[in-house]
């Protein structure tokens, strides 16, 4: 597993931090953190302004 950080590329806000196989399980897993189904059940003024992924050293 990697360490992923995901922020909000509008406002530079850390929304989750966390480990996961890949990019886009990581946008899963913190969508699902957050309650939400997985990232495509994100709310639009969320992903409006851009979720940025990147992976980060532990």
């Amino acid at each position: 597993m990697k360490v992923f950080r995901i922020m909000q590329a509008a406002t530079g806000a850390i929304l989750w931090i966390g480990a996961a196989l890949d990019a886009v399980a990581a946008l899963d897993t913190m969508a699902h953190a957050a309650g939400y189904r997985d990232r495509t059940a994100l709310p639009p003024d969320l992903r409006a302004g851009g979720l940025h992924v990147e992976e980060v050293e532990a």
